[in-house]
């Protein structure tokens, strides 16, 4: 599972992910939840665009929005079961841009939150899928889910699942709609974990109140 993610880097984030249109307003972020909407980047037409969306996928057949709040996550292992996501799977791919990634410890005394995030790359891509729904009164709701998958050998101590993060030589195939579905399936795997850090962080993350740099560090 993903639940909460941080994006600092916001500033040249759409050099990063080449991005031709750029539609933003919005500052660092520290503790990000699902329902909230943050930048995702999408290819239309061939070119790289920034876009802000909502966290938790209504599909665009859905009589109900209040359904993205169980679509937070996609499974890669049940990703083509699903009606919510084999069409977006198809067609409507995205890049999740983050900087790291909570994830919580059962110790069996309490949960430890960490934070994850990767060696040298303060900004890096999730795997994610999109779609529009249209309200009764016709206005468009814009939402992603965050695909996942089994834990890799460093991501096992902390759980057993994890986002599936794209290496960035793999964002363009992800994104190019001629990638055949086989090509898709191999993406949707475990990180590399030799470039995988993480640290105890704050227990203030557990509420989605708090949104400051001092979430990133646990209290001593």
């Amino acid at each position: 599972m993903c639940g909460r993610y941080e994006l600092q880097e916001i500033e040249g984030l759409g050099a990063r992910f080449r991005a031709t249109s750029v539609r933003l307003d919005l500052s660092p972020r520290y503790n990000v939840a699902p329902g909230q909407v943050m930048p995702v980047v999408v290819n239309k037409a061939g070119e790289n665009s920034l876009e802000m969306m909502k966290w938790g996928l209504v599909p665009s057949w859905a009589k109900d929005a209040r359904i993205g709040n169980k679509m937070i996550n996609a499974r890669a292992e049940t990703i083509l079961e699903k009606p919510s996501f084999r069409k977006p799977l198809q067609s409507k791919r995205c890049l999740v841009p983050v900087s790291g990634f909570y994830e919580w410890h059962d110790t069996g005394q309490g949960k430890i939150p960490y934070h994850i995030y990767l060696k040298d790359e303060p900004v890096f891509a999730l795997a994610g899928l999109y779609d529009t729904w249209l309200d009764p009164d016709g206005q468009e709701l814009d939402t992603y889910t965050i695909v996942t998958t089994s834990a890799n050998s460093f991501m096992e101590r902390l759980h057993n699942r994890m986002p599936v993060i794209l290496p960035q030589d793999r964002e363009d195939m992800w994104l190019d709609p001629a990638t055949p579905l086989s090509g898709l399936v191999s993406l949707m795997s475990p990180f590399a974990p030799q470039k995988m850090v993480a640290a105890p962080a704050s227990q203030r993350v557990n509420s989605v109140r708090n949104d400051d740099a001092g979430l990133l560090v646990a209290e001593r």
